[in-house]
């Protein structure tokens, strides 16, 4: 999870997320040498008054300040549809998970299961035990198995949510009246934390998104321990 003073992205923990932060990286060093070319323009532009009589009608210069431009957009733009339909595409998911937002808590239900479901609240700041991150904790996480791809179907019941999961590079808007999908695949067991997304009332600061990446076996003792205790 991020930390303070944290200037970049979180660690990756998903596939989609490792390309997003390429891309970010990718775009930065496209984006560092003409922000410096334009300062140093700007600089030379405003610091001399001497004046270049063939710049003033320069058909070429001209041509090429065009040309320049555009071939930069296409290399940004190539990369940025390839990781668009791949953030899009969702392959034979190993589980589905509904996730329901709420003023202001989340319900879940793993819809392979036959009851297999739970509300998630934040824990209060009074009842957290060391360790556990202020605003951040819930008293019911999302476990689901790691290194599988995992469906999750987002809605509201009142107004709009966002459920959204940076370090595994999942945002989707919950909609009330319509049901949006996402996937993704935890690459490596881990906790990863997540907040509401979406402005959604007086206490949208107060739902967040723990999700608990676990291997196969542990997560199919889990689910036989909700379903006894259900």
């Amino acid at each position: 999870m991020a930390h303070p003073t944290q200037l970049g992205f979180q660690d990756a923990a998903s596939p989609v997320m490792e390309e997003l932060l390429y891309f970010h990286d990718h775009i930065m060093m496209i984006m560092i040498p003409i922000s410096t070319l334009v300062l140093y323009a700007l600089i030379a532009t405003t610091s001399s008054k001497l004046t270049y009589k063939y710049i003033l009608e320069a058909q070429k210069l001209e041509i090429v300040w065009t040309i320049v431009p555009a071939m930069i957009l296409i290399v940004i733009a190539l990369p940025s549809l390839r990781i668009l339909y791949i953030m899009d595409e969702i392959n034979d998911p190993h589980l589905t998970i509904k996730a329901m937002g709420h003023q202001w808590y989340w319900s879940y239900e793993y819809t392979d299961y036959e009851d297999l479901t739970f509300d998630s609240y934040m824990i209060p700041t009074q009842d957290l035990t060391p360790g556990q991150f202020r605003l951040l904790e819930t008293d019911h996480r999302v476990v689901l198995p790691m290194e599988s791809p995992i469906r999750v179907l987002v809605s509201a019941e009142d107004v709009l949510h966002s459920w959204a999961v940076p370090a595994l590079g999942v945002k989707m808007d919950a909609v009330p009246g319509r049901l949006n999908q996402t996937s993704f695949i935890a690459t490596r067991p881990g906790v990863f934390y997540g907040q509401c997304s979406e402005i959604c009332g007086a206490n949208h600061s107060f739902m967040p998104i723990v999700v608990e990446a676990v291997p196969l076996g542990h997560f199919e003792s889990w689910s036989s321990l909700m379903l006894e205790d259900a």
